[in-house]
């Protein structure tokens, strides 16, 4: 459904025509189904190849909230609690560091207060670096039990709960206790207990053939002259489509497209369920959305989201963001493939935004 083609298109045209944005791919939702979703520009700028509503985005840290719903239906199962340690289902973080004192280049570091838990990793209140050595130079290409190893032998930041430090770490972690428990890869967790049964078809570590075709492009804007230039995404190893090489990526990894974010930020919008299955408990849903860092904190964390009471949401490296606005009901995605914008490109998403709460406001689907 797509009433008034031009809204959401003609609120960023001016970015377009400044060259400031390669393409873009907006939608909006609510939790009865899709409102609006719109396409503008190219997803390949050389060869003029036009971006379409089902371009394939790279969607980055958008992934974290994806990983921390399998974390909360093993949660909702019984077989994990929020509050366990880290070390109850990863032994090799047992006895981990934490620094005490840095100063004249030498590191002091004692035991921590307390053990990291679940919360920690879902809160980035764990102390854990954004990412290890072992990350380098692409965050897939080693196994991700490989990768949370380097984690517990690195030292925590900070005492655990008493801090925010944003941790692709922390999330591939929690993706690795998801695998313990399941007793199965990640990403065989994540297609049998959530993407399939949703019906996110496009949503995958490894684009397939055809979907290697819808692809966007990645961008970036020369320092020199604001000319958008293509890229490689630093954080990937590429060919892309490579599953022999490339390995799961819990805290960022996903690529996905308009369709089926909004179908995974519906379920959650519908606390917990779709289409007459239950993913997650009403209560776990709560959990996830609400603030739980203190008010006096610069940061609003839920469980794998951005939660400041008005909204749930979160962005992904290369320019993506999904936002669930609580007051009017409304889903809110924008898919870009920049890693950064010349002139004023970055205003761009939240222009978009804005008039898409003035045009859909007071939309209501039947069943409202």
């Amino acid at each position: 459904m797509n009433p008034e083609p031009p809204i959401l298109s003609a609120s960023i045209q001016p970015y377009l025509d400044r060259h400031e944005l390669a393409g873009a791919v907006m939608f909006v939702a609510d939790k009865e189904g899709m409102l609006a979703a719109e396409a503008m520009g190219f997803a390949d700028l050389e060869g003029r190849k036009p971006m379409t509503p089902d371009s394939l985005f790279w969607v980055a840290s958008q992934t974290k909230p994806i990983t921390a719903v399998l974390v909360m239906m093993l949660v909702d199962e019984g077989k994990l609690s929020v509050e366990d340690p880290v070390e109850k289902y990863l032994p090799e973080f047992t006895g981990q560091l934490c620094v005490a004192r840095r100063e004249e280049g030498e590191l002091l570091l004692r035991k921590p207060s307390r053990p990291v838990t679940v919360e920690d990793l879902l809160l980035h209140t764990s102390g854990l670096l954004f990412r290890t050595l072992v990350d380098e130079p692409a965050a897939d290409l080693a196994p991700l039990w490989a990768r949370v190893r380097s984690y517990a032998m690195s030292p925590l930041e900070f005492q655990p709960g008493t801090g925010v430090l944003y941790s692709n770490a922390g999330f591939n972690t929690a993706g690795r206790i998801v695998e313990v428990i399941a007793g199965q890869p990640f990403e065989q967790f994540l297609d049998e207990r959530l993407l399939r049964p949703l019906g996110m078809r496009d949503t995958t570590f490894w684009p397939n053939a055809e979907q290697a075709c819808r692809l966007a492009e990645s961008y970036r804007a020369e320092p020199e002259d604001g000319r958008l230039v293509k890229t490689r995404i630093d954080q990937l190893h590429y060919p892309l489509t490579d599953a022999a090489k490339r390995f799961s990526f819990p805290a960022g990894g996903l690529f996905s497209t308009a369709r089926d974010l909004a179908i995974f930020y519906r379920m959650v919008l519908n606390h917990g369920s779709l289409d007459g299955r239950v993913y997650l408990s009403e209560g776990t849903v709560r959990e996830m959305t609400r603030r739980h860092t203190p008010e006096t904190w610069d940061q609003a964390r839920g469980y794998g989201f951005v939660a400041d009471g008005k909204s749930f949401s979160h962005g992904g490296a290369y320019g993506t963001l999904t936002r669930a606005d609580l007051e009017s009901g409304l889903i809110i995605g924008w898919l870009v493939q920049q890693s950064s914008f010349p002139g004023q490109g970055a205003e761009a998403c939240a222009t978009f935004g804005k008039a898409a709460l003035e045009k859909f406001s007071n939309v209501k689907m039947p069943g409202h």
